[in-house]
């Protein structure tokens, strides 16, 4: 199955000596519906059932005929590809489709406004970079609106009509106004003031709040490696960027704690008059910038957030004013039986994320949708993306689009209906095999198949594969060796399968997993190092 080519290795050449030693590193030539094909040493074409489904991206498979032949007839009418600052017709019918299906699933009537980009993590990183912007903007509101107090409090103490409570140095840890100004409501004043001054610049100067939950993934971009809690990814890049903070979807009380004692410590100090005194008060200070969520937890294993871990999340954010992004970018297009995954929990977000199956498997496309209440205008001048809202790739997603909403959803009542059968089949190997298979779970065409830890195991071989986080490749290479199944694991639950195919999963196919995936775990059961490794 190995490329035949002599060419030295100059793309990846380390990644591409893990994919050989774990039986992965397979050249494919061909791709239809959910298959692949790659050549046999006399060059005769042998099938592959794919169900990476290039990591969510093909739920209406490789090389859709339907949208293969739109592509071509896009590309034979001449239309400019790349025509940036100037008006973009595709782009916007495609932002009102969204739009139509974001009212259909959440009820929510208010308009979001799209900014387009190329991929998932660029996605992410734009919808952070507008959240950043609007808490900047605020708290620039903020700081204005208490400096003109300010301002107000010393027009009243120059014209000798202030005094200055004693509560307020109290509250301001100022300390007792030094002698000289205790017969001066304007050096008490300003004595005052530098207190709050200092105060506001400390925890104006503090780095943003960023909220994830453990276990998620957002990309591995400079800006999203940060929001992504595998340490594994993270951990070299700690010092580019502001640190998120991971918190458990599970405990409620952890999530509410945290965002309470962040808000506590964020207040800001106002100086208020009222007849005639001066007095200090707390504000409330924009610390978040945003709180990420995943519907389901893709590279996390394949962790669905339950509807009232969703509506603890939402509660938790509206009180904190901290804006929601929600990473639909794996989940979103149907893959569930929705087209966003998040309107299954009741989840409502300030933000989406979409990418993947957006770009109908040909195109490298995504957008955020931003909500109307947190939409910033100025954002369009200071962001930009060269490849975004192209002729193209918008063109590609209308029609993926329009093909998911056909028959009034009927790829979302199938996407339902071949997941049952996806997910039978697993659970049947999981009842078989409870031994070594740990759990099954998903939603619609998101399923995952978890394996017990199997670092005790007599054979070493496969002891130590589990031990160093490979025996899920090492499963893959195996699938693919013996039952010519493309499957991978999660990235950061590497005991985890993952399984993502097309719509149009088959009986037949879903059959071949399951033969495969039984004499996967019977080998695993068995210890038979050597089959496992061919």
């Amino acid at each position: 199955m190995e490329s035949a080519a002599t060419e030295p290795e100059l793309t990846e050449p380390y990644l591409a000596t893990v994919l050989s030693s774990s039986g992965l590193g397979v050249e494919y030539v061909r791709a239809e519906g959910n298959t692949l094909f790659y050549l046999d040493t006399d060059g005769n074409e042998i099938a592959v059932t794919d169900y990476c489904g290039g990591y969510a991206s093909l739920i209406l498979g490789h090389n859709n005929a339907e949208i293969t032949a739109h592509a071509k007839s896009v590309l034979d009418s001449g239309v400019p590809v790349y025509a940036q600052f100037s008006r973009h017709p595709v782009a916007n019918r495609l932002a009102a489709k969204l739009n139509e299906i974001l009212r259909r699933e959440t009820g929510d009537t208010e308009p979001y406004f799209a900014h387009f980009a190329s991929t998932g993590a660029e996605a992410i990183e734009t919808a952070v970079k507008h959240a950043e912007f609007d808490r900047v903007l605020k708290v620039s509101a903020l700081m204005g609106e208490i400096e003109e107090h300010v301002e107000q409090a010393r027009d009243a103490a120059r014209e000798g009509r202030l005094t200055v409570a004693d509560s307020a140095y109290r509250k301001a840890a100022a300390g007792a106004p030094p002698k000289a100004a205790t017969g001066s409501p304007q050096d008490a004043l300003e004595h005052l003031v530098g207190a709050v001054a200092r105060h506001n610049g400390e925890v104006a100067a503090r780095p943003p709040v960023l909220l994830a939950l453990e276990g998620s993934f957002h990309g591995k971009l400079m800006g999203s490696v940060q929001l992504t809690h595998n340490d594994g990814f993270r951990s070299a890049f700690g010092g580019l960027g502001t640190q998120a903070l991971f918190l458990p979807h599970d405990q409620p009380d952890v999530l509410k704690k945290t965002v309470d004692g962040i808000r506590a410590q964020a207040r800001v100090l106002d100086v208020v008059v009222t007849n005639g005194v001066a007095e200090v008060v707390e504000r409330d200070f924009p610390a978040f910038c945003a709180f990420l969520v995943e519907p389901i937890q893709g590279e996390g294993g394949i962790r669905l957030l339950d509807r009232d871990a969703a509506a603890h999340i939402q509660r938790v954010s509206a009180e904190a004013d901290c804006p929601l992004l929600i990473d639909e970018i794996q989940t979103g297009l149907g893959r569930t039986g929705a087209f966003f995954a998040s309107s299954l929990v009741g989840l409502r977000g300030d933000y989406y994320a979409l990418s993947k199956s957006l770009g109908g498997g040909i195109a490298k496309s995504s957008v955020v949708l931003v909500h109307q209440k947190r939409y910033r205008g100025e954002f369009e001048l200071v962001h930009s993306s060269t490849f975004a809202k192209d002729g193209f790739s918008t063109a590609i997603a209308l029609k993926v689009l329009e093909m998911l909403e056909a028959e009034d959803g009927a790829a979302y009542r199938q996407a339902v209906e071949r997941g049952e059968m996806l997910r039978a089949a697993l659970d049947r190997v999981r009842a078989d095999y409870s031994d070594v298979v740990k759990e099954t779970r998903g939603k619609g065409l998101l399923q995952g198949l978890e394996f017990h830890d199997q670092s005790g195991s007599g054979s070493a071989m496969i002891s130590s594969a589990a031990a160093g986080g490979i025996l899920g490749y090492v499963a893959a290479g195996f699938l693919l060796r013996a039952h010519h199944i493309r499957v991978l694991p999660t990235a950061s639950a590497p005991n985890t399968l993952r399984f993502a195919p097309s719509l149009y999963l088959t009986e037949e196919e879903t059959g071949r997993l399951e033969t495969g995936l039984r004499d996967l775990c019977a080998l695993l059961r068995d210890q038979d190092e050597q089959r496992l490794t061919g």
